[in-house]
């Protein structure tokens, strides 16, 4: 996925801009967490006028605080600030507002694909015999979770591919619109969970569960995982959903749907990614709406929680507020440093699988560092930072790379070979399967190019970092992009 271009980078726009426009065309909102609420400019199109304060209009349409994009829930039209403000004028000149078009083509596909494989897919508590049932539901580490659960989440399970199967409807009409598979991998002793989705990961927005919470629920759990959030529900009765891409990231346009929620609580997984995962996540929801739940051995994930017997109510009640106050004893920080004690490994960072020399040197990836690599003109920087880059890619560190020496096309064909370990201008009838792997990955590219305005490279990384979640940047190469005239000589 490529950024905007700098000759057309998304204006940024003010929350402040944003409440004066709306005051300026009456229409009338609320503050929300992580949106501001109005009423939906699409819902009733027979008013030429801007809606009306009236008390009865359900306020459906979202506008996100930090980049002014909106959503409208009841229709599913989305778009930028830009966008909005057409919608507006349009409504005053009396023209109808265009509602959410057609899907496109891929999407379409993406829809039916997942339509035969639902189709296919047989309920998990409807499987021939009892036995293998059991069988199946061990093999997920789901053998506590009851029917009834599975039966209201509408899990079902596809013998073919031996995976489960998770729906994903849409929650204004309850129709099919995609899926995630899961099947179990066995890897040595230890087992891998291999995921799936229709349409492809980067407009894959399912936040599963989502059709079954009430308008009146308050609290909201949410997960890193489906199965998570069957076992949460089952032994809590609280509301819990599962994020479509687990700790890797959460997508702005998912916050609309979490605005009806005034306490939020985040328990995304049992090690220490999910736990930084889950404190980014927390400042995107507003801070002093979530709690998480610390990672630890009497806190491990919700499945496993379940099945070790413990008390799921009891961790729940026991997350720690995620603003913390400005002034803190130790005594409130006891608990975090015992953590950082018993995960030492983790605390070093992600460890490279491609470099286990580096991890000697570096120990691993940490968020929040500066890492510098010098050598001469050709003596391989880019090379050897695509492969180092592309091993914390594969797991599932989000990446953004701004390359303003070579272009994206060059440096993602490197990539991509390095991904494939293989020369793919040798056989590039197995190029399509690659390139569909590739694309998977959370990796994304600045359109930058030669010498550039620093303020604009810095602010499409905080856009990065918001839309994405990015948690890796690579420049290459700093003497470009401070731009000077002796390009003969190394600075």
């Amino acid at each position: 996925d490529v950024l905007p271009s700098p000759e057309g980078p998304l204006p940024s726009v003010s929350i402040t801009e944003i409440r004066q426009y709306l005051r300026a065309q009456g229409i009338p909102f609320h503050d929300g967490y992580s949106c501001l609420h109005t009423p939906s400019l699409f819902t009733d199109s027979r008013e030429s006028q801007p809606p009306t304060p009236a008390i009865s209009a359900p306020y459906t349409l979202f506008i996100d605080k930090t980049t002014g994009s909106f959503l409208c829930t009841a229709t599913l039209a989305e778009g930028t600030w830009q966008d909005f403000q057409a919608n507006v004028e349009l409504r005053h000149r009396g023209v109808p507002p265009a509602t959410s078009e057609e899907p496109e083509e891929d999407t379409r596909r993406a829809r039916e694909d997942a339509r035969c494989i639902w189709e296919r897919a047989v309920p998990l508590w409807d499987l021939l015999d009892e036995d293998e049932t059991n069988k199946t539901k061990a093999m997920f580490g789901i053998s506590l979770v009851t029917d009834a659960t599975l039966k209201r989440f509408g899990v079902r399970y596809l013998r073919t591919a031996k995976s489960l199967v998770f729906p994903w409807f849409s929650p204004r009409d309850a129709t099919l619109k995609g899926l995630k598979l899961v099947r179990v991998e066995k890897k040595g002793d230890a087992i891998a969970y291999v995921e799936e989705t229709l349409p492809r990961f980067d407009s894959y927005r399912n936040l599963f569960g989502l059709p079954l919470v009430s308008r009146r629920d308050t609290e909201l759990v949410l997960t890193g995982w489906e199965l998570d959030a069957l076992a949460l529900h089952q032994a809590t009765g609280v509301a819990s959903l599962a994020l479509p891409r687990g700790a890797t990231c959460l997508p702005p346009a998912l916050l609309p749907y979490l605005e009806q929620f005034k306490r939020i609580t985040l328990w995304l997984g049992e090690d220490l990614r999910s736990w930084e995962a889950a404190k980014l996540f927390a400042r995107k929801l507003s801070l002093k709406r979530c709690s998480l739940v610390r990672p630890g051995d009497l806190q491990p994930r919700p499945l496993e929680a379940l099945n070790q017997g413990l008390n799921l109510t009891k961790i729940l009640r026991a997350a720690l507020p995620a603003s913390h106050k400005s002034i803190v004893s130790f005594r409130q920080l006891r608990e975090e440093v015992f953590g950082e004690l018993v995960n030492t490994e983790q605390v070093a960072g992600i460890k490279w699988a491609r470099f286990p020399e580096l991890n000697k040197l570096l120990k691993g990836h940490r968020r929040g560092e500066l890492t510098i690599f010098t050598g001469p003109t050709g003596s391989g920087k880019t090379t050897f930072i695509s492969e180092y880059a592309l091993d914390l890619c594969m797991q599932g560190v989000c990446t953004l790379w701004g390359s303003f020496e070579i272009n994206n096309v060059r440096l993602a064909k490197i990539m991509l070979t390095q991904f494939a370990a293989q020369r793919l201008e040798d056989q590039l009838e197995l190029y399509d399967e690659w390139a569909d792997r590739f694309e998977d990955l959370p990796l994304y590219f600045m359109t930058f190019h030669g010498q550039q305005n620093i303020k604009t490279v810095i602010d499409t990384m905080q856009h990065a970092v918001y839309m994405y979640d990015i948690t890796h940047v690579v420049v290459d190469n700093l003497q470009f992009m401070m731009g000077h005239e002796h390009l003969s000589v190394d600075r």
